[in-house]
């Protein structure tokens, strides 16, 4: 018998008849004898409706009932999850978070899982219930609701996995697994049967949307392998899992994109130690995540260039931090948010050499020029002109052997 811990996104659960059709689905892992629990997001559409609400009421509603507010989405999909498993004859009841408990800590709409209480859960799967438990939210130590961010109700699952012990963790959503890149742009792109953390990871944070990275580096750290499966097919879909268990066959394993950047150049930034960290404590001090880092070599040793990408939404606020920063000497400050990040990933090119070069000439074949580089041992990212995008995954994911 396998303890399994199951999630449906919001298009899996988007209404009543899809809730019982994922439902239909439980009753089938439990009629073979698996020991489930079940973490639902909210119903598709519910979560924006809410945050339209708050806006309505003050366009800065107050953080910690910003959380309580957009908590009851995944609740009242709970309810009726649990609802429809007990018209199917099953044993089952919901579980709001604070009733396990799911303690969190950190900033509000953006907390993290630090501990799980399994006493009741798995006394009710050893009653032969099936728990039912709201994704993407917690409690935090002051008793206040709290949610996880993007992606909080993979994390919900892969951390509940992790702390009852299951033997794996099904993700189901409406595709039919991680995809090599994004179908929409491509049509020639393959489902990958199986990938590492380390390479979901990496896919994840540079704008595969299957997974959010957070859960991902959950299942890492956890070693909890991840099984992403459609509900509305019978695809065997992709396993994320350890790379000791993967063959690489391929030197890349796919391609990704991010389309919600935005470039800074400093110009003529004074040349000296230090001046990096004045450059990007105001950032950190404003909670802006710095991705890609260029400084040019300084050749007479008193200016140099620095570039970076931020997100796209954060590109006003600092550009404004910048300008403000009296430790910060430059020249010119230049901006552009029509950029986007075209990266490849894959474990195989560490033992591969040319790889660089295969994608650059990809690129430079199709007249796209490459304006800032960024590179890892199992990735190489580019930042080109936005409008270029499809033509560039298209053109990198042909040349190495992916359609």
């Amino acid at each position: 018998m396998s303890k399994i811990v199951v999630k449906f996104g919001g298009t899996s659960v988007a209404n009543i008849e899809r809730i019982l059709n994922a439902a239909k689905l439980i009753k089938s892992k439990v009629d073979e004898g698996h020991q489930v629990v079940v973490v639902v997001s909210a119903m598709s559409g519910v979560t924006n409706d809410l945050i339209k609400k708050s806006k309505e009421i003050d366009q800065n509603f107050d953080v910690e009932e910003y959380d309580a507010l957009l908590s009851t989405g995944e609740q009242v999909t709970s309810t009726l999850f649990a609802g429809a498993l007990k018209k199917m004859g099953l044993k089952s009841r919901s579980w709001l978070s604070w009733q396990i408990p799911i303690v969190t800590e950190g900033f509000h709409s953006n907390s993290r899982i630090v501990s799980i209480e399994t006493t009741k859960l798995n006394k009710s799967l050893q009653q032969g219930e099936t728990p039912v438990v709201p994704g993407f939210q917690g409690v935090s130590k002051d008793f206040r609701l709290s949610t996880l961010g993007r992606g909080g109700s993979d994390a919900s699952a892969v951390a509940l996995a992790k702390c009852i012990g299951a033997d794996y963790c099904e993700i189901y959503t409406d595709v039919d697994g991680v995809y090599t890149t994004n179908p929409a742009i491509n049509p020639k792109a393959k489902k990958i049967d199986k990938i590492s953390y380390e390479e979901m990871l990496e896919m994840a944070s540079l704008g595969a949307k299957v997974m959010q990275s957070n859960s991902v580096q959950q299942g890492m750290m956890n070693d909890v392998e991840i099984h992403v499966r459609s509900t509305f097919t019978n695809n065997k879909g992709t396993s994320i899992t350890s790379d000791d268990k993967i063959s690489y066959d391929k030197v890349i394993t796919g391609v990704a994109y991010s389309k919600d950047d935005a470039k800074i150049t400093l110009i003529g930034v004074e040349d000296r130690p230090g001046i990096a960290a004045s450059i990007f404590k105001p950032l950190y001090e404003n909670n802006i995540s710095v991705d890609m880092i260029v400084q040019n070599v300084s050749a007479d040793n008193k200016k140099t260039d620095v570039t970076f990408t931020i997100k796209r939404e954060d590109l006003d606020k600092s550009v404004n931090l910048i300008k403000k920063n009296s430790n910060l000497k430059f020249e010119k400050i230049n901006f552009d948010d029509k950029v986007a990040k075209v990266s490849i990933v894959g474990a195989g090119m560490i033992t591969h050499p040319g790889v660089a070069f295969k994608m650059f000439k990809a690129l430079s074949d199709q007249n796209i020029n490459i304006l800032v580089i960024s590179t890892s041992e199992i990735k190489i990212s580019v930042l080109i002109d936005e409008t270029q995008t499809q033509k560039a995954v298209v053109a990198i994911h042909t040349a190495f052997d992916l359609d």
